[in-house]
């Protein structure tokens, strides 16, 4: 595998933050190990890289398995682990996508298993790979994975684990109870939740005379400006209803929640990433687990029920040492919970309307299998589509697939001029997103 210093290089990491440090240390010599850090510290990072030196090449087996509480975040870690480019074979597989899909993967078995607890137990059932070889356990986000809906699931997959020589647990919050199944004996805990620089967090109320909010909401919207944030709620059907006034306001967003087909969830991200829409209407799934910038505000429209889900929310935003603000949008007849801090309400008698996105999204029919990379793509949209470097916005390249943010004032001209193109053999259609 490549040395530390590539692997941040790579990464485009100056070097390793002192949590990440301690975690590289204390999991290279220890057998269970609890992680709790903030949102955005990079645990990710610090539980790999500690366990990619133990992998033994020779294997031909899964060796780790990686169970996460969501299909964004096991997509997540699969990148992560590719962008690293240890020479390990990584796999994600999660509900929502064809389980063919992952027959055909597995055929050629992964070292690294990365999985949501449902999907990696379907799989154990039907006996689709030993698990004989699986010495490294790490349950991300074990605060939520470890939940009673799905404590069942954990229990048989822990079952059929009879060789786990290390067990790591990472969250972001305090004080969850273990259960006995994990076998979390004597662990040596890392807890960075209070050690950190005070957070920059700010937490601003403001009141709304109407119990639907919307109104209100808008008016914050565009008191804030051009800023991304998320704005979080309760329920499915409040997205609907935001979404649908939003659209009648004129006002650009994505909305991302479980009641969602997984490939429209992943391409609202996308955009959301990209820029090509600066907000995101969600429910808590985009709390955690889910690969997207700094963001400068959070919108509780919804208050949230737990404190868990309050901070975890508030995590999206002021993160690793950066400023940013949580709005709570209170009916003025709403008991405010008592987690929540209290704080003066804030004038938003502003009359600014937000602008359209400056990027906008283009899909390209071809992917990695087809060996396309980023720099065939970047070098189709500088020669033949005239753009300057400052005109091509981030490139997702996917399996099959890639996207591409560009300027949306030149995105119709761009398709049309680079439509059923060739990258590498391939002839490839491009479309606005």
């Amino acid at each position: 595998m490549k040395n530390q210093e590539e692997i941040l290089s790579k990464l485009n990491i100056d070097a390793l933050n002192p949590m990440q440090k301690e975690s590289l240390t204390v999991i290279s010599t220890t057998t269970n190990t609890i992680l709790l850090s903030p949102t955005g510290t990079g645990k990710t990072l610090a539980f790999l890289l500690p366990v990619l030196e133990e992998l033994d090449h020779d294997n031909p087996e899964v060796q780790v398995l990686i169970l996460v509480p969501s299909r964004e975040l096991a997509i997540q870690i699969e990148q992560v682990i590719r962008n690293i480019g240890s020479g390990f074979k990584v796999n994600a597989i999660y509900g929502g996508r064809p389980m063919s899909k992952d027959k055909i993967e597995l055929k050629h078995t992964p070292a690294i298993l990365v999985g949501t607890p449902g999907r990696i137990l379907d799989h154990f059932i039907a006996d689709r790979f030993t698990k004989n070889s699986i010495s490294t356990l790490i349950l991300d986000e074990f605060d939520k994975s470890l939940e009673v809906g799905f404590e069942k699931e954990m229990s048989e997959i822990l079952s059929e684990l009879p060789n786990l020589k290390k067990r790591i647990l990472t969250s972001a919050t305090e004080g969850v109870k273990i259960p006995k199944f994990v076998g979390m004996e004597n662990p040596r805990r890392i807890n960075f939740l209070k050690k950190e620089n005070p957070s920059q967090l700010t937490i601003s109320t403001v009141v709304s005379e109407d119990k639907d909010k919307l109104k209100t909401l808008v008016q914050l919207l565009n008191c804030i400006g051009e800023e991304p944030g998320i704005i979080f709620c309760n329920y499915k059907d409040s997205i609907e209803i935001i979404s649908s006034f939003l659209e009648h306001q004129h006002i650009h967003h994505e909305c991302f929640s479980g009641g969602m087909e997984q490939k429209d969830r992943e391409r609202a991200l996308i955009k959301f990433r990209n820029g090509s829409s600066r907000i995101l209407v969600a429910t808590d799934l985009a709390a955690r687990g889910i690969d997207i910038p700094e963001l400068k505000f959070i919108i509780h429209y919804e208050l949230p029920q737990r404190i868990e889900e309050f901070t975890h929310r508030n995590g999206r935003t002021a993160r690793v040492n950066e400023a940013g603000t949580a709005y709570i949008l209170r009916w003025d007849k709403e008991n405010l919970p008592e987690f929540i801090p209290k704080s003066k309400p804030i004038n938003i008698n502003k009359s600014n309307r937000l602008g359209e996105p400056y990027w906008e999204t283009l899909f390209i029919s071809g992917g990695r299998k087809d060996k396309i990379s980023k720099g065939d793509i970047a070098g189709l949209f500088f020669k033949q589509g005239g753009l300057n470097r400052d005109e091509l916005g981030d490139v997702e390249l996917k399996q099959d697939c890639a996207f591409v943010a560009v300027p949306k004032t030149k995105s119709k001209e761009l398709v049309n001029g680079l439509n059923n193109s060739r990258l590498k053999k391939k002839k490839v259609r491009i479309t606005v997103l």
